[in-house]
């Protein structure tokens, strides 16, 4: 499996249009176990987004899916700064 944490840095009042473009966007995209957007309680400006993909040429192949492409043009210029990112390999879970 690969996996992926990202945090994204949005101005406060574009937080939550940044998530609903992610969210219509990101639904049945092959390969795809899990993903997963969550507001940062702790900062008003702040998003995470949890992936698990079944391996990482499934992650590679949903950055060209129309809708992904379509939604990274519609959300980049909300986003203000990228934060964290780690790549993981993900071993269980329910």
């Amino acid at each position: 499996m690969y996996g992926l944490i990202s945090q994204f840095i949005t101005k406060p009042e574009d937080r939550e249009e940044f998530i609903e473009i992610l969210s219509e966007a990101t639904r049945g995209m092959a390969g795809c176990l899990s993903y997963v957007i969550a507001i940062d309680i702790l900062r008003n400006d702040a998003i995470w987004i949890t992936e698990v993909w079944k391996d990482s040429e499934s992650h590679a192949a949903s950055l060209k899916l129309p809708g992904i492409q379509a939604a990274m043009t519609k959300g980049r210029p909300l986003i203000t700064a990228l934060g964290l990112r780690t790549t993981t390999r993900p071993v269980s879970g329910v």
